[in-house]
């Protein structure tokens, strides 16, 4: 086997493996959440860190409200503002009468509980932080960058159809038939 026909094996086993990692991740990110219930969330500062840094996913997972207990790490919607997704400490856990359950919660590389509190009406489901997996978040983050975006969508097809057309038009090996 010559070099050259070695170093396609090679490519083309290399090409193989980054076609099962990425619909691998696809089922990750975008089916598993659908048939096996959990969430992920991409943590976009350092007020979790050490423990989740910026650019890491988490994995949540459903909680019914009624076993909120200080200490959990909750992903969530902040009560104020731009309602942004957050995953922070449960620094309290608040039952009321109601059957709703309001927590304070905070990072915890910050210096003091956060500004809100947070409420869930019973029977809510909480989404309770289970693993985070390091610096996935940064291939989504520039998976989603206007430059990457755009040529994911024009790029990919155009050399989708380039090599489609290569191989259409490529000589025939010798000893192979059209």
């Amino acid at each position: 086997m010559t070099a050259v026909l070695r170093a396609r094996a090679v490519l083309r086993r290399l090409a193989d493996l980054v076609l099962v990692l990425a619909v691998l991740a696809f089922a990750a990110l975008a089916v598993g959440p659908h048939v096996l219930g959990y969430r992920t969330a991409t943590m976009l500062t350092p007020s979790m860190a050490p423990g989740i840094e910026p650019g890491d996913v988490v994995v949540d997972t459903a909680l019914p409200v009624a076993e909120i207990e200080p200490g959990m790490v909750l992903t969530f919607h902040i009560p104020v503002g731009d309602r942004r997704v957050v995953s922070h400490r449960v620094v309290s856990a608040d039952v009321r009468p109601d059957g709703s359950v309001t927590i304070t919660t905070r990072g915890d590389a910050n210096d003091a509980a956060d500004p809100w509190t947070a409420t869930f009406a019973a029977g809510d489901t909480a989404w309770r932080v289970r693993a985070v997996v390091p610096a996935v978040g940064r291939a989504i983050q520039l998976l989603r960058t206007p430059p990457v975006s755009y040529a994911l969508v024009w790029g990919a097809p155009v050399l989708l159809a380039g090599w489609a057309l290569a191989a259409v038009w490529r000589p025939a090996r010798p000893g192979r038939t059209a």
